[in-house]
């Protein structure tokens, strides 16, 4: 014992089972009679297919608010009184009786790779899908694939669909077929997605189809009284907020990539914009891979009482072949061929490239030159083996620069090419100014792009983005470094697909690729018609295991749930209307129809534990449980005295380097580390008061790169020591005090540099040993004899633990023979009590309108602030925040009525607002002459922050505070006040240039909206200051036309 240990240190009754539901039934959605109001005037909206001029999405013609509802009411048609059937799903639909079984039917497709279902409302008479006895409304030059022939098959029965689809599997043939049908029935249509740089290129491929086609972005409408009309969600949601007659018209909409639903800012428009639509509408519904489809599909049936079809498929017409590239190895390892098969020997081959942690792991490999090396050398071996094109995925912007400049010395065109990449990129940029022409970004670019490299991100001026996908899309382009918007939407598949980390960052933490996240960007790989397959290469830079690889590449896609949160301006939108309350959006919400699609599974969880409670019977029953709670009482005891053990004042004494610490979390007991040593710092939470770091060897049973930045304890396994058979790791890594369970009096030597291999299974061997020696226990530091603590409750607690411990163990209860399997039989019905207590009000809640608190804490702040009356009729000041949906209305509104903005010039006023969009870190101060300006709104925001703390409304003041931020006011005040935007660009610092326009076109359509809250509030003066900073806003570089339009 003496090689490793060093001679200083001492050597040594449960509550009765709830009462339970007898009958399932019980225990099924009640009624609410409150609602019948709101269902008598809510129903399917009438569609007649006469067209008539498009009104203006943005405006009401109607003055008057009476004669707008009136419209709004003239357009709800009364829903039929079915009687209410016991729902055999368990959905009850908790608004209306009518709707509360949904049927799901299987179709046969012919073909394995394509799963046909459809979701059918119960009560109301269903048609079978039947062939089409006219003329296909459109016919393609190719032979359609099982799943395009399903698809359209349920369009021509007017019955709405969900496509669910990789990417690049033509999900497009769905919609150009819904609009062709639509215009040859002379009905309009709709086409959304989701951006508005979407938008445009949809417009373009389009109008060459159609011709009949109109854009409404809101900075952009052309040919608004076209039969088919582009237009971002938003748009679609004003529309149906303000009663535009269009819906009369309307025969199809088509929502184009709707798993962006799941975005957490603005998921919530697609929710609220799908129960707003009529049920006379059908739908195609066009989406990546989801694994809950059918979920979404009764979702819009529970709506709009009409049948959904899914039509799913797996099939990739192009198969994907997957590799790893580990950084600083020889070559590319194959661990998913075509056949979708994980190779688990050429994984393990990979992985054993990667050395173990060292002094410059956690550094990033790029600034290191590791990564940057290894990409270059990687797409050497691309263009060797005739593999391009490449996307090369990143996920920072400045690393994709960064890599592009690294292949400063390779060429990838032709004379002929840069000559057509040339004259491409002279039309693009004489859209510009003279000036503008002359941005660093756009000199730095153009000799990349003539060389066939190109780089795509958010921060690129939106003019240089389209040139770049339009150089790609051409062939001209061989290497494009992008970021993963590059593969949202935009159809521009390549040969290869790199990713250059299996790790990103998601704003809080560095964390593995999600497999959703993954699907989508690898789905870029591979060209239909051009490719036989596909390749994804991915680099790893540290160790991974083989079920993280295997989730990674061959996990499932991100399921579809709701994002949907209440705003002001939906609450107050929907108090417009009379007769229709704001809980109508909750209870019609897919977050509330997920939540109680759960209840089937729940009554039958609550039914499975009251029953195995009923088979449980444990003989002396209440003696067991006597004894039971004496050991529970124990472990609150060790942990009380646990807790004043390791208080810093305690504990910090005996930190010593080599002692031995018993490392548990809540989810795993690590048991034995060493301590290398340890650093305070303060708490983030709470400057005045300090945080102790532990630095450990911590030992694992699978291997890691624990420097590696990210590394979180949970992505470790314990050692099982009594196992000779199981390897152990040593981890370097550093915790917090509350991962420590107890202090050993045993303190190890450990070899000086734990950072090399070596040293690091030396001190495996030398923990094996020390725990042979001790029989497998190191003893604890005793509180009181060894650390010679007094403290008067430490040893009232230390005599409590030692009593109750002598008394459990000579309690009688234990020489009963059957002894262990009643304790055993005790602890199950215990743990199926908990189940029991958990299954009933898990139930209770999924029954309860989700969001409904919070609903009545807003309405409660809308009272207050005189935005509606106590009866909930809305005020004068309630419809000019519904005109503001861009930013906080709340805010937005209190400033206008307070006259902020009335003595301030128009660049004054387009900086302040810039507050309220500019999301990014900036370190840019606010302007001394702006000071006053920003202070104004931050004592806004406070008062609107505490009349919600007074209200019940959970909101973190600082938070909140902080969302308005400053940093682009001074690049916005200089635009505004004639600067150009070379100067501007200096001004923002290290703020990317298209980050700077992406703002200002945010800046622009609230300064619109601000207009039009200035117009109802009657106050034509404010409203011209608004336009005026508008038109001052809109110049130049930053409001340049699209290369689509």
């Amino acid at each position: 014992m003496d090689d490793f240990f060093d001679e200083d240190e001492v050597q040594h009754t449960s509550p009765p089972v709830p009462e339970v539901i007898d009958d399932a039934a019980a225990v099924a959605a009640e009624e609410n009679p409150s609602r019948q109001a709101t269902m008598d005037l809510l129903a399917s909206l009438g569609g007649a297919t006469m067209k008539r001029p498009i009104e203006e999405a943005e405006e009401m013609e109607e003055d008057d608010e009476e004669a707008r509802q009136a419209k709004i009411r003239k357009l709800m048609v009364p829903s039929e009184e079915v009687k209410k059937e016991d729902d055999d799903d368990g959905i009850a639909d908790l608004m209306d009786p009518s709707r509360i079984r949904i049927g799901v039917q299987q179709i046969d497709t012919g073909s394995e790779n394509c799963i046909h279902e459809v979701a059918i409302p119960k009560d109301v008479p269903h048609v079978e899908l039947q062939d089409s006895k006219q003329e296909p409304a459109k016919s393609y030059p190719f032979t359609l694939d099982p799943f395009q022939k399903a698809a359209i098959r349920c369009i021509d029965n007017n019955q709405s669909v969900l496509v669910s689809a990789h990417t690049s599997a033509g999900k497009t043939v769905v919609a150009t077929y819904s609009i062709a049908k639509a215009l040859r029935d002379k009905q309009r249509v709709v086409y959304t997605s989701p951006i508005k740089a979407l938008s445009n290129q949809k417009f373009q491929e389009l109008s060459a189809e159609f011709g009949d086609v109109g854009l409404m972005t809101g900075d952009v409408t052309l040919n608004p009284e076209a039969s088919c009309l582009v237009m971002t969600t938003e748009i679609l949601r004003s529309m149906l907020y303000r009663g535009s007659e269009i819906m009369r018209e309307v025969g199809w909409v088509i929502f184009d990539e709707i798993h962006y639903m799941r975005d957490r800012e603005r998921g919530v428009v697609w929710e609220e914009t799908l129960i707003l639509l009529p049920d006379s509408v059908h739908y195609a519904f066009l989406s990546a891979t989801i694994p809950n489809a059918l979920q979404f599909a009764k979702w819009i049936t529970y709506l709009h009482r009409q049948p959904v079809h899914v039509v799913y498929t797996e099939y990739r017409p192009t198969p994907l072949q997957h590799f790893i590239y580990p950084t600083g190895g020889k070559g590319l390892y194959e661990v998913v061929n075509v056949k979708g098969q994980f190779r688990e020997d050429k994984f393990v081959e990979a992985m054993s490239c990667l050395s173990l942690p060292s002094e410059n792991d956690g550094k990033s490999t790029r600034k290191s030159g590791k990564g940057a090396s290894s990409v270059v050398k990687i797409l050497n071996t691309i263009r060797e083996k005739g593999l391009l094109p490449c996307i090369v995925f990143s996920f920072s912007r400045n690393d994709c620069k960064a890599y592009a400049e690294q292949l400063n010395e390779v060429d990838f065109n032709t004379e002929d090419d840069k000559k057509i990449i040339s004259e491409i990129f002279t039309n693009a940029v004489t859209l510009l100014s003279e000036e503008d022409r002359n941005l660093p970004q756009i000199n730095e670019l153009f000799p990349l792009l003539q060389r066939g490299i190109g780089v795509h991100h958010s921060g690129l001026i939106p003019l240089l983005k389209e040139t770049i996908e339009i150089l790609f899309g051409e062939g001209l382009l061989k290497i494009l470094f992008a970021t993963e918007t590059f593969a949202m939407g935009l159809n521009m598949p390549a040969r290869t697909v790199l990713f250059t980390s299996a790790r990103k960052y998601d704003g809080s933490d560095f964390r593995w690729v999600s497999s959703g996240e993954y699907i989508q960007m690898s789905g870029r790989a591979g060209r239909r018609g051009k490719d036989d397959r596909g390749l994804v290469i991915l680099m790893v830079d540290q160790q991974m295991g083989a079920d993280v690889a295997k989730q990674v590449i061959k996990g499932k896609t991100d399921p579809l749930n709701s994002q949907f949160r209440l705003t002001y301006n939906m609450v107050l939108n929907l108090l417009r209307v009379e007769g229709i309350n704001p809980e109508f959006m909750l209870e019609r919400s897919f977050f509330q129809f997920q939540n109680y699609s759960q209840i089937p599974q729940l009554i039958r969880n609550v039914d499975h534990a009251k029953g195995k409670l009923e088979t449980i019977k444990v003989p002396d029953e209440k003696e067991f449980l006597a004894y039971h709670m004496m050991g529970s009482k124990l472990e609150e005891l060790e942990s009380s005295i646990r807790k004043i053990v390791m208080m810093p004042k305690n504990s910090v004494p005996f930190f010593k380097a080599g002692r031995v610490m018993h490392i548990k979390t809540d989810s795993a007991d690590f048991g034995p580390a060493v301590m290398i040593g340890y650093n305070k710092k303060p708490n983030p939470d709470d400057p005045s008061l300090i945080v102790y770091i532990l630095e450990l060897a911590l030992f694992v049973s699978n291997p890691v790169n624990s420097s590696q930045k990210g590394f979180r304890l949970d992505d470790m396994k314990p050692v099982n020591w009594d196992s000779s058979k199981e390897q152990a790791y040593t981890v370097l890594l550093n915790v917090t005090l509350d991962c420590v369970k107890a202090m050993s009096s045993v303190c190890l030597r450990f070899p000086d540099d734990l950072t090399t291999p070596d040293s690091q299974r030396s001190l495996v061997r030398i923990m094996r040993e020390s725990r042979k020696r001790l029989n497998g226990k190191f003893p604890d530091l005793d509180p009181l004899k060894d650390m010679k603590l007094r403290d008067d409750e430490l040893e009232r607690l230390i005599d409590q633990c030692k009593q109750l411990r002598d008394r459990k163990e000579s309690h009688p209860i234990k020489e009963r023979k059957d002894f262990k399997e009643n304790m055993k039989k005790l602890q199950e019905k215990l743990d199926f009590t908990r189940a029991h207590e958990t299954a009933v009000k898990l139930l209770k809640d999924a029954k309860e309108v989700l969001q409904k608190g919070e609903l009545n804490c807003r309405t409660r702040i809308l009272r207050r602030l005189q935005y509606c009356s106590e009866s909930d009729v809305i005020t004068t000041k309630g419809r000019v925040a519904c005109e503001i949906g861009a930013a906080d209305e709340l805010v937005l509104t209190e400033m206008l009525f307070a006259g902020v903005f009335n003595k301030m010039s128009p660049a004054e006023t387009a900086a302040l607002l810039s507050c309220f969009v500019f999301q990014e870190k900036s370190k840019n101060q606010v302007p001394e002459d702006l000071q006053g300006h920003f202070r104004t709104l931050q004592e806004t925001a406070r008062r609107i922050a505490k009349v919600s703390a007074e209200c019940k409304l959970q909101l973190n003041e600082e938070k909140y505070l902080e969302s308005f931020n400053p940093g682009l006011m001074a690049v916005v005040h200089g635009w505004c006040s004639g600067k150009t935007f070379q100067e501007v660009v200096k001004i923002g610092n290290t703020l990317f240039e298209g980050s700077i326009i992406r703002c200002m076109r945010r800046l622009e359509e609230l300064l619109r909206e601000m207009r039009d809250a200035s117009a109802a509030l009657g106050n034509d003066e404010l409203k011209a200051h608004f336009e005026a900073s508008r038109e001052a806003l809109r110049r130049d570089i930053v409001f340049a036309a699209s290369l689509y339009l």
